[in-house]
């Protein structure tokens, strides 16, 4: 009798749990859900932009740090081999200071889309995974990102002569089907690792928000995604 006592009272208890939950999310006006996420969106961006666009931000992060791609791996041991060490080295140190310089640029892209963010979107995410709102931002800014971010990264990776070298090497690699895209220009390789790296910080800055809305979010986006947790 206790055990089934235990069971049915388990059961209201996540009945009771889940109308809340639905209730709360429900009960939100759609200026508070939009108006929160769009506060929550542009928190979350603004740090990840901050964190990452300073000198180091890449290079000292073991997260988002950019290193020669998979495919040039044989060819990296061999230069290391014959004493090109501190030149790769060098070469490393160039990519990730050249997305450290080109991400503050997406702040702009960033907040725009925030900006044209709908209710019904507002909502979608709300109720999502805990990456629904880095999601929508890599829909509607990817493109628009690396278009930005390229001229700078150029503009960079060009100073170093080891630069073209790299270019040399992976359009071999790729002559022999051991890269491919990106990673056959050192500048299409950085700038995709630079989003790669903002979508991950992001990500990880939405992920906090929803696992404790009171304690790191604020106004509006601490009551739309505190709504997610009664």
């Amino acid at each position: 009798m206790r055990t089934l006592r235990g069971i049915l009272k388990a059961l209201l208890l996540l009945v009771i749990c889940t109308q809340a939950w639905a209730f709360g999310l429900a009960d939100l006006s759609d200026k508070d859900a939009s108006g929160g996420l769009r506060e929550a969106l542009s928190q979350g961006a603004s740090k990840a932009v901050g964190l990452l666009g300073t000198d180091g931000g890449f290079l000292n992060n073991p997260k988002v740090k950019i290193g020669l791609p998979e495919s040039l791996a044989p060819v990296e041991g061999v230069l290391r081999t014959m004493g090109r060490g501190k030149d790769l080295d060098s070469l490393v140190a160039t990519m990730n200071h050249a997305a450290e310089q080109a991400v503050p640029k997406a702040k702009v892209l960033l907040v725009d889309a925030v900006k044209k963010m709908s209710v019904d979107d507002a909502k979608k995410i709300l109720g999502g995974g805990d990456d629904a709102a880095t999601q929508y931002f890599k829909e509607k800014t990817s493109a628009q990102l690396f278009e930005s971010f390229l001229p700078t990264v150029k503009a960079t990776t060009d100073k170093l002569a080891l630069s073209q070298q790299y270019n040399a090497l992976a359009g071999k690699a790729g002559s022999f089907g051991l890269g491919k895209g990106d990673d056959l220009k050192v500048e299409n390789y950085v700038t995709r690792k630079a989003l790669d790296g903002l979508f991950l910080m992001i990500a990880e800055e939405e992920k906090a928000i929803r696992k404790d809305p009171l304690g790191t979010a604020t106004g509006l986006a601490k009551k739309a995604f505190g709504a997610l947790g009664q």
